[in-house]
């Protein structure tokens, strides 16, 4: 056939995964003056403009992984509308790209039996507003013959929703997989909306900057994790409620809940997990009033401390380490590569289930 001629169509797919793991960033937005690609755990970096308005660059390859990333256009945050795959977030939306492995990583969906995710709705009378949690119940749960099970409440961080752990943690993929290799074993996760205050990570909130409403944040959420939602889930679902079949773990914001809620309630949590920790107050000894160094030794199974060493927060949770060593705490201090992201995390809920529920 004569294609004499006939113009180029310049291809405008975004994002394009290639053989090689590098990844190809599209953008048609032939009036901007300036576009640089966010992504996340790397640099901005430029894009280039073609003669029809068309923006793109590749990147290097990537290790296998899930990229949460967005385009700064002139400045402003923009999303990627070729792409349908959102990271959702209260603050700062983004759009997801997976770089596969080879063999799957554990995030990956596989073929093997996989669990179900719940979505509950309550209204709160601890906070005052509706609100929603998550429980993820696995593969075979439903059987009747089925014994209860131990149970971990899993917390987001600052400005995510409470699908967060789903939606970009890929929970429930991760422990399907683990359960599938023998690696955990098979429990309930729970992941509550983690806001004590309404509207606290909206726009314009002083949230952090307002150090009595982030201690209120901490103190409602306990209040609404211990005597709204922990209830209602050991009435509706069959599940073992002594402290020993109890975890806790969250990453942020989600990191400080764990230990303000775990620490001060050992009677209710024999396994704390905290990842990149963020938002505790300076004064840590006024954070945990009802932590006894002695009764906790003997109480924890796990005090798991986790945190990127170029994570922002890598100097503040070194010094809670340093202090709950001061008071006499045992405890796992944890420090991989990597920033405040995703992708650490995923890491670290990978490490701290399979510690969990284990016999002595």
């Amino acid at each position: 056939m004569n294609t004499a001629g006939k113009a180029h169509t310049e291809s405008t797919a975004s994002p394009e995964v290639h053989a090689d793991r590098t990844v190809t960033f599209r953008l048609k937005m032939p009036n901007a003056a300036k576009i640089e690609l966010s992504l996340e755990g790397h640099s901005l970096k430029p894009m280039a403009k073609s003669a029809s308005g068309i923006w793109s660059t590749t990147t290097d390859a990537l290790p296998p992984d899930i990229y949460g990333y967005s385009f700064i256009v002139d400045g402003q945050s923009v999303l990627d509308s070729q792409n349908p795959s959102i990271k959702p977030n209260l603050l700062w939306p983004s759009n997801m790209v997976t770089i596969p492995g080879s063999p799957g990583e554990l995030w990956e969906v596989q073929d093997v039996p996989h669990g179900t995710v719940h979505r509950h709705f309550y209204k709160s009378g601890v906070i005052g507003d509706q609100r929603d949690f998550y429980v993820y119940t696995p593969p075979g749960y439903g059987e009747k013959s089925g014994g209860p099970l131990p149970v971990l409440y899993l917390l987001h961080g600052f400005s995510d929703t409470a699908n967060g752990w789903t939606a970009v943690g890929l929970a429930h993929v991760i422990l399907d997989n683990l359960i599938a290799q023998g690696q955990v074993k098979p429990m309930l996760v729970v992941m509550p909306l983690g806001y004590g205050v309404r509207n606290f990570a909206s726009p314009g909130s002083k949230n952090f900057g307002d150090r009595a409403l982030a201690f209120r944040n901490y103190e409602n959420f306990r209040g609404a994790l211990l005597t709204e939602v922990l209830p209602q889930v050991e009435k509706e679902y069959r599940v073992k409620k002594d402290r020993e079949n109890r975890a806790i773990a969250g990453l942020s914001m989600g990191g400080a809940e764990t230990l303000f809620t775990g620490l001060n309630n050992i009677d209710k949590f024999a396994y704390i997990g905290a990842f990149s920790s963020g938002g505790l107050p300076a004064d840590l000894a006024a954070d945990f009033p009802a932590l006894d160094p002695k009764e906790a030794n003997n109480s924890l199974r796990q005090l798991w401390i986790a945190c990127g060493t170029e994570d922002g927060l890598i100097t503040a949770n070194r010094g809670l380490v340093k202090w709950l060593e001061s008071q006499g705490m045992k405890l796992t201090a944890v420090e991989s590569p990597g920033s405040h992201t995703w992708m650490v995390w995923r890491r670290n809920l990978i490490t701290f289930t399979q510690l969990l529920f284990k016999d002595r």
